[in-house]
């Protein structure tokens, strides 16, 4: 946005937006920008900067707020852009390509880190702010809190992550983080246990599953969200209802939970069966 970025959240690439970097683009300040300016502004943001519809879409709402809201203008470029809406497939991999994923990780709190979020269908941050007390082992749940949307929901928990996640825990003993950001080698760990405060990076298990789709090439674009695309895709393929994928998932609405009946039909099924059967490791 041209200043409203300015106290912005981080995008995905752990930047921090702000009016003076898009000021920057325009080298004035928002009081001075013109019509021609707007144009000029995301004819930069789609051909130089290559942005996507979506993020294009976010750029325009926070853009029209500003000059409509608290630095009242007018701008006909803002009431004639209009941003086709693409409704892209997800890109999914099959259950033995996660697998080969899983096992090419070099290490054990990525190969954990990965199954996890594949066989619980999780977001990448939500999978890094797991803590201890999320696990209810003697339920076969976990608690997701502040999921997206601010939503808590209870995800079923087969037995192979529960026993990764307690052969991982065990290398560092975290009070708190089932993922704790304490390096590879725990160098933040005290007489064999780790107090660190915060959980690894999200550049940490991005870049490592860079390394190893860049290794093995699948012939499509992989990335940790693929991986929650799957998770999905594998249960609806296996027959597990598309009510209890939306729940899973923390969809709000059923209709975005639909997108996965592009590759088969759903059926009843007894979920915990069918989980217990598809996450064996």
């Amino acid at each position: 946005m041209i200043c409203s970025f300015r106290h912005g959240r981080p995008n995905r690439q752990g930047v921090r937006p702000s009016g003076q970097a898009t000021c920057r683009v325009l080298k004035r300040s928002p009081e001075e920008v013109c019509d021609d300016h707007i144009r000029e502004y995301f004819l930069h943001l789609k051909n130089d900067r290559r942005f996507a519809n979506g993020s294009l879409r976010v750029s325009l709402a926070g853009i029209r707020f500003f000059y409509r809201n608290t630095c009242r203008r007018e701008f006909p470029s803002l009431d004639l852009l209009r941003l086709q809406s693409i409704n892209a497939l997800p890109e999914v991999i099959t259950i033995k390509q996660v697998h080969q994923i899983v096992d090419a990780t070099t290490t054990l709190r990525m190969r954990t880190y990965f199954w996890t979020v594949y066989s619980l269908g999780l977001r990448l941050n939500e999978g890094l702010h797991l803590q201890v007390g999320d696990i209810d082992a003697a339920r076969g749940l976990v608690h997701i809190h502040r999921g997206k949307g601010a939503k808590d929901r209870y995800i079923t928990l087969p037995t192979s992550t529960l026993l990764m996640l307690r052969e991982y825990w065990v290398t560092h003993r975290n009070k708190r983080w089932l993922f704790p950001a304490d390096g590879r080698n725990h160098t933040l760990a005290k007489k064999g246990v780790s107090v660190a405060k915060t959980p690894m990076s999200e550049a940490a298990v991005q870049g490592a599953m860079k390394l190893i789709t860049t290794k093995i090439d699948f012939g499509k674009k992989v990335s940790l969200h693929t991986l929650r695309h799957s998770y999905a895709t594998h249960l609806l393929e296996a027959g597990v209802s598309l009510k209890f994928i939306q729940q899973a998932l923390g969809h709000s609405s059923l209709q975005t939970t639909m997108i996965y009946l592009h590759l088969s039909e759903t059926g009843e099924a007894n979920a915990r069966q069918v989980i217990e059967k598809i996450f064996v490791r």
